[in-house]
C-alpha cells in the first residue's frame, strides 16, 4: 500500500502529461518556455488574482517574497513553530529573525489570539501556515496585521485548492505562496512553486528576483536568485490540470469517509467554520507519544504506512537554538508534534484500502 500513490496520478494522466512533455522537448524552450506563461494564467484565474508567478520550489517562493518585501537583517517575521522547516528557514536565510507564536490545538494553525502581543516595531511580516490542507483564520490575522500595517504572507504549501468563506487559498492576503512538490495537492514531478498577488508592483519585483534580479538580459535591478520553474515541470502540471478540481472533490470525499468511519475511535481532523479541506495529509491525534508510537508500529506490521510530519518543532532544532526559546514555550505545538500522525491519503485511495486501514486501526484501538 502506498502512503501517497504518485504512480496512480501518472497512470491517470499519462497521455496528456506525455503529450505536454513532448511539446517541450520538441520546441526546446526548457527555461521560461511558453508553458510557464500558460500555467501562470490558468493558476491565477483559478485562485482569482491578477498575478501568478511560478518559481522553482515552495521554499524559493517564500524566500523570494521576503526579499521582494525588503525584509532582511534587523527585521522580524512572525510564524508558527509547527510546520516544515522551510517556513522558518527562509526568514533566517534573508537575515531576519523568526518570531514564533503557538498554534491553536484543534486545526493546528496560527492562534490569532497570540499574534498582537508578538508584534514589535521590527515586525515586517506575518506568515501563517495553512497546515495539512485547510486555511488558517485569515480574517482575524489580516485584521490584526492591518492595524499595524504589516503584510501577511500565506504559506499555502499544503492548502492549494482549499477555500475559506468562498475565497481560495492564496487569495486572502497581499501574497500567497504554494508548493508543487510531488506529494502536494497539485504536484509536479520534481520541485516547483508559485506566488499569487493582486499587487502589480510586488508581482514585478517577484518576477525580477526569481530571474537573477533582472527582467532584461544583462540588466539587473535587484540582487536576485535563480528561482525559475522548469518548463518541463510546468508541462507536467498542465498535463494534470484538467483533473484537479475532481481531485479536490475526491480528497474531500476520502477525508470525510475516513472521519465518518473513525468517529469515536480516534481524534479526526476538524474543519473550521467556512473552510474546505483538501487533506494534503489526513492527520489524526491520540493522547500520548507512547500511544502514537505503539499504533504506528502495529499498523506497520499490517503493511499500512503512516507518517509523522513534524516530530520536532522549530525551537527544538539545533539550527534555531540561537533564538533563545526553550521547550515548554509553545505547549500546543509541542503536544501536536508528539501526538499526531497521518494515514495514507490521496484522491485515488480505494474504499477497499480505506476499509482495511480503518478496520486495522479500530482493531488496534479496541
Amino acid at each position: 500500500m502506498e502512503f501517497i500513490d504518485l504512480k496512480a496520478h501518472y497512470s491517470r494522466y499519462k497521455e496528456s502529461i506525455d503529450a505536454r512533455i513532448h511539446q517541450v522537448l520538441d520546441h526546446g524552450g526548457y527555461i521560461m518556455g511558453p508553458e510557464i506563461a500558460e500555467l501562470e494564467q490558468i493558476l491565477g484565474n483559478y485562485v482569482g488574482v491578477k498575478h501568478c508567478i511560478s518559481v522553482a520550489s515552495g521554499t524559493d517562493s517564500l524566500e523570494i517574497v521576503l526579499r521582494a518585501l525588503n525584509i532582511g537583517p534587523g527585521d522580524e517575521v512572525i510564524t508558527v513553530p509547527f510546520s516544515w522547516i522551510s517556513t522558518a528557514e527562509v526568514i533566517a536565510q534573508v537575515g531576519a529573525k523568526p518570531v514564533l507564536i503557538d498554534i491553536e490545538p484543534v486545526f493546528f494553525n496560527m492562534d490569532p489570539a497570540l499574534l498582537e502581543s508578538a508584534i514589535t516595531k521590527n515586525t515586517k511580516a506575518i506568515m501563517p501556515v495553512s497546515l495539512f490542507g485547510q486555511m488558517a483564520d485569515m480574517e482575524k490575522i489580516n485584521a490584526i496585521a492591518a492595524k499595524f500595517n504589516i503584510p501577511v504572507i500565506e504559506d499555502a504549501a499544503q492548502s492549494f485548492g482549499a477555500s475559506r468563506n468562498g475565497k481560495r487559498s492564496c487569495n486572502t492576503s497581499i501574497v500567497g505562496s504554494t508548493s508543487f512538490f510531488p506529494a502536494k495537492p497539485l504536484g509536479c514531478f520534481g520541485d516547483g512553486g508559485a506566488l499569487f498577488t493582486d499587487d502589480d508592483n510586488l508581482a514585478q519585483t517577484i518576477r525580477t528576483i526569481r530571474n537573477h534580479g533582472g527582467l532584461k538580459r544583462h540588466h539587473h535591478t535587484h540582487i536576485g536568485m535563480n528561482g525559475r520553474l522548469d518548463t518541463l515541470q510546468a508541462a507536467v502540471i498542465l498535463g494534470k490540470w484538467a483533473g484537479f478540481e475532481e481531485e479536490v472533490e475526491l480528497r474531500a470525499k476520502v477525508g470525510a469517509r475516513y472521519s465518518s468511519l473513525l468517529e469515536g475511535y480516534i481524534k479526526t481532523p476538524a474543519i473550521d467554520a467556512g473552510n474546505t479541506h483538501v487533506y494534503a495529509q489526513y492527520t489524526v491525534r491520540v493522547d500520548s507519544f507512547e500511544k502514537r508510537e505503539s499504533l504506528i508500529s502495529q499498523l506497520q506490521l499490517k503493511g499500512i504506512p503512516t507518517a509523522i510530519y513534524y516530530p520536532k518543532c522549530f525551537h527544538e532544532q539545533p539550527a534555531f537554538s540561537y533564538l533563545g526559546y526553550k521547550f515548554g514555550d509553545f505547549p500546543q505545538s509541542e503536544l501536536a508534534s508528539r501526538e499526531v500522525f497521518s494515514l495514507p491519503m490521496h484522491p485515488f485511495l480505494t474504499e477497499e484500502d480505506q476499509d482495511f486501514i480503518v478496520s486495522s486501526l479500530k482493531q488496534i484501538l479496541s
